[in-house]
């Protein structure tokens, strides 16, 4: 019997592994927040089974050309939410889409998106598709099944094709989406694209909205610098990768959150003090912030980068 059992165990697995996750069971509103141009916003929690894995800000935008989607979301089954959005809005096909950086809670929609127009082309930094391939696809797919604790389960990386860098200027439908790289921000891989004719700009995470974002791979000062040439583009709408969309206030928000923090830390071990000695100071300087979505649980994790941010910036 006991080898029986054990064979039977092994296909309950198999067809579990091989199972999808349910469709979102929550309505995510479409919002329209400039002519032709789309934003679903997400929950601003962590990954988990009630979200099922859906938290960022996929956006699409309809051109005379066809659909162009930017960050289509972080599971097969947000890809399928937005898939289904843009059907109901346009029957013109998904013939673009940019992933903003290499966290996959952005970018592994594309499986939907690839699924349902196998013709789009998809675009990242060259970095963001290099650290894909040595491991950050596999580690975010199962990061996100072990969140979502299964809801996301059929969800596959589908990396992008094509590479964009600082300068490119992609052209698609009578729209130009110009490319910045600043190099290390929020993380190493991050662009920021400029619509110029909608006067809009896509931040990624190099800003949050009403949620304080980890830096990994990143810099503070990179971010910092990021989010200011944003700010000298004349864009009227700013589209951050978590939280609500809005006017300029977006960039000039997570900027000053970022820099306070990072000059506070800088100041700190400039004067020979500990991480957490400098706590206590930063805290009271980060009020207008303590109310964000992870707030507490990124703190720590920022006030040590920081840190090591400065120390290295000391050797420099």
């Amino acid at each position: 019997m006991y080898p029986i059992v054990l064979l039977l165990l092994a296909l309950v697995g198999n067809a579990l592994a091989g199972a999808e996750g349910p469709p979102l069971r929550t309505h995510y509103p479409l919002d329209r927040v400039a002519p032709g141009v789309y934003v679903v916003h997400g929950p601003r929690e962590l990954p988990n089974a009630d979200n099922q894995g859906f938290m960022n800000n996929p956006s699409f935008l309809v051109t005379e050309q066809g659909v162009v989607v930017v960050d289509p979301g972080g599971t097969l089954q947000a890809g399928r939410m937005l898939a289904g959005k843009i059907r109901a809005t346009t029957d013109k096909p998904v013939v673009a889409v940019f992933n903003t950086h290499v966290h996959g809670d952005h970018w592994l929609g594309n499986q939907a998106i690839v699924e349902a127009w196998p013709q789009a082309v998809i675009y990242a930094h060259p970095k963001m598709i290099e650290e894909a391939k040595a491991g950050a696809a596999a580690e975010w797919v199962d990061l996100m099944l072990r969140l979502t604790e299964g809801a996301s389960a059929g969800t596959e990386a589908v990396l992008p094709t094509r590479t964009v860098d600082e300068g490119d200027r992609i052209t698609v439908g009578g729209l130009h989406f110009r490319i910045l790289h600043e190099g290390p921000a929020h993380t190493d891989t991050d662009i920021v694209i400029l619509v110029e004719e909608k006067g809009l700009v896509y931040l990624g995470d190099n800003a949050g909205n009403g949620r304080i974002l980890r830096m990994q791979n990143g810099s503070f000062r990179g971010n910092v610098a990021a989010l200011e040439r944003a700010l000298t583009l004349g864009a009227t709408v700013f589209v951050p990768g978590h939280g609500p969309s809005g006017g300029a206030e977006v960039a000039k928000g997570y900027r000053d959150f970022l820099k306070t923090l990072y000059e506070t830390v800088q100041a700190g071990y400039e004067d020979g003090k500990a991480d957490f000695e400098i706590r206590p100071e930063l805290l009271p300087k980060l009020t207008a912030w303590q109310d964000w979505a992870g707030f507490e649980h990124e703190l720590g994790g920022l006030l040590s980068a920081a840190y090591l941010e400065a120390e290295a910036a000391d050797f420099e």
